[in-house]
């Protein structure tokens, strides 16, 4: 995963999920990476993307105003 970079991070994994939608809607892989605890239940959902998509992937979540990690 070297050549993947975080770009959304969630407590919920319903958001990161309609996330990664978001970018797969417009032409952007992505992946949601469970990075929460089990057995207490903390930590986040984090939503990856390749480096070169970054950018673009950045600016749809700006645009359908969705917070940047």
């Amino acid at each position: 995963m070297k050549d993947w970079v975080c770009i959304y991070t969630s407590r919920k994994l319903q958001d990161a999920e309609m996330t990664k939608g978001l970018l797969s809607f417009n032409e952007i892989n992505s992946v949601v990476i469970n990075k929460r605890d089990s057995s207490y239940m903390f930590g986040y959902f984090e939503v990856y993307v390749n480096r070169d998509d970054a950018v673009k992937a950045k600016y749809v979540l700006k645009e359908n105003n969705r917070p940047l990690s």
